[in-house]
């Protein structure tokens, strides 16, 4: 890759990144996204203007999976009244890591960073929506070249 940054991700827009890949084992979390947005903060940027990326690799040294949960939601009829309600529910342990490599093919739409958490806000293939939490102590992105937004 020709260009890393480590530890920048508020110089990164994640959202409606497209989920390429996700690798998880024990002490490796690797996540290949396309329609990254860089922007003009970053060290890497020597443009003014928000620029793209294809195929960012993004690494999370040292993760810890803190929690994985499927989002609940809502259901109205075509007169807006509430036919049902599927509340928020924790995936289990076991499931983690399956769950997680089904995210290929989705959407990313929110990486924040609180504290020592990453918290990535997907939208699933599946049409399920998750919010998955990773502690780590510090991340790396990887790009080839960049693109015009």
């Amino acid at each position: 890759m020709k260009y890393t940054t480590t530890d920048e991700l508020e110089h990164f827009s994640f959202t409606e990144a497209y989920i390429a890949d996700v690798q998880v084992t024990g002490g490796f979390f690797h996540m290949t996204l396309s329609n990254v947005t860089i922007l003009p903060e970053n060290s890497c940027n020597r443009d003014i203007r928000e620029m793209r990326a294809n195929d960012l690799v993004l690494k999370i040294e040292e993760p810890v999976i803190r929690s994985l949960v499927r989002e609940g939601y809502k259901v109205y009829d075509a007169n807006g009244i509430l036919m049902r309600t599927c509340e928020d529910e924790m995936v289990n342990e076991a499931a983690w890591n399956e769950t997680i490599r089904s995210f290929a093919d989705g959407t990313l739409y929110a990486l924040k960073r609180d504290g020592e958490n990453y918290i990535f806000e997907i939208d699933a293939p599946d049409e399920e929506e998750y919010v998955l939490a990773v502690s780590g102590t510090h991340n790396t992105a990887s790009w080839d070249r960049f693109l015009n937004k």
